[in-house]
């Protein structure tokens, strides 16, 4: 028994049959998205059920587009860890800072949520194969979960992809393809070539199941928090499914009793090489355009055209959130300074977020009581480091090496 009501356009407001296998609007081109029966959620499930349940992406299985019976394409997804951060919050001034660590995820990185989800109903649906345009961590996911349930998968990534990226969807016998250009460009071509194979076209929100995986880590925050939401959420904003997601999550959480009071304030974080949202957020206009030369080593945030462009807008000024973009040093500084202080060595997505919430504090729209909340979409074991300071280590003697060490140490 599903939950799901129907399929809904979330600028036309058009309905979809959610029993067929849809991409983008059938009336306007626009994102679509998955409405539930939230009524006969609240009826159905509690949260004393709820902590009866396993962690995982599938706990609150009622808020999924799952059938019954449907059998989710899994590795065990979701249920990541929300850890505090009190020795970085000390060192930027604030009280209460907390991240939500995606790297924990089976693929390194929040996309398993994501394509996950969409592997799965897609499949279920009549999906006989995928292709994905990437810049990195999506077309790793969805090479392994493709593989996971038995159906070939194309990746289509711009040169310049993290190597790791490259090879976790390779090794997952997907076949990829790298293109001169960006992701828009990869996207183009998948356009052209997912309807002659007849695969499904996983294109960043030009499907509506991708949408739900990023969904849960709204809800899992939720439950995370006792059942309340913080005052500011910062996501690093390539594509923006999650940005898009998680407030879902929380408004149906709402819609049945389970939370109250205003969503947090969020946040679109960019690098400055590439800052459509940015640009588009402080000109005041109702969406994005592309993005020229689009540069950062922060593979993720590397998207010069996002689709839902004009659904983020909307969410950053409806919460009375913001845009930021940060230069290429400060996130090389703010991933030693987290790994430093915390022992998190996050990706450079991710590390934006802390470059950010300096400025945010330093304009005043962070201030010290606040409680805030930082989406670490993945690990920066998949990522090249960025160039560290001189080793302090050398070779040598016995007597040498613990000369050198008692040098290090203050002795």
């Amino acid at each position: 028994m599903s939950f799901v009501s129907h399929v809904e356009c979330t600028i036309c407001s058009a309905r979809h049959d959610a029993k067929r296998l849809l991409t983008v609007c059938e009336k306007c081109g626009q994102m679509l998205a998955v409405r539930y029966d939230l009524a006969r959620v609240k009826a159905s499930v509690t949260k004393d059920m709820l902590r009866q349940r396993a962690a995982g992406m599938y706990r609150l299985r009622e808020l999924t587009p799952l059938d019954d019976a449907e059998e989710p394409v899994t590795l065990g997804e979701g249920g990541t860890p929300l850890l505090a951060l009190p020795r970085l919050a000390a060192h930027l001034g604030m009280k209460k800072l907390w991240a939500k660590d995606e790297g924990q995820n089976p693929t390194g990185s929040f996309k398993a949520r994501g394509l996950g989800m969409a592997i799965t109903r897609s499949r279920t649906l009549g999906a006989r194969g995928f292709v994905i345009p990437s810049a990195g961590n999506a077309g790793g996911a969805a090479a392994v979960y493709a593989a996971r349930c038995g159906l070939p998968c194309v990746v289509i990534v711009p040169r310049g992809t993290p190597p790791a990226a490259i090879a976790e969807a390779q090794i997952a016998g997907a076949h990829v393809f790298t293109i001169e250009g960006s992701i828009a460009t990869a996207g183009r071509v998948v356009a052209k070539v997912a309807p002659q194979l007849g695969w499904f076209d996983l294109s960043t929100l030009k499907e509506p199941y991708r949408l739900e995986g990023k969904k849960t880590i709204g809800l899992e925050l939720a439950e995370q928090l006792d059942w309340r939401m913080p005052d500011l959420l910062l996501y690093p904003t390539g594509g923006g499914t999650g940005l898009v997601g998680i407030p879902k999550g929380y408004e149906e959480l709402r819609a049945m009793g389970w939370l109250s009071g205003e969503l947090p304030r969020f946040f679109a974080v960019q690098a400055e090489g590439c800052a459509p949202v940015v640009k588009a957020f402080v000109e005041g206009a109702e969406t994005t355009t592309a993005w020229d030369s689009p540069t950062t080593h922060a593979a993720g945030l590397r998207v010069p055209s996002p689709f839902a462009g004009r659904q983020m807008l909307r969410l950053l000024r409806d919460t009375r959130g913001g845009a930021v973009a940060v230069s290429e040093q400060a996130i090389q500084e703010a991933q030693r300074l987290v790994a430093r202080t915390e022992g998190i060595w996050t990706a450079p997505e991710s590390a934006a977020l802390v470059a950010a919430l300096a400025l945010l504090k330093e304009r005043g729209e962070a201030v010290r009581d606040a409680e805030i909340m930082l989406i670490f979409t993945g690990s920066g074991l998949k990522y090249e480091p960025p160039p560290l300071a001189a080793p302090t280590d050398l070779a040598g003697t016995d007597e040498q090496v613990v000369a050198q060490v008692r040098r290090v140490a203050g002795a």
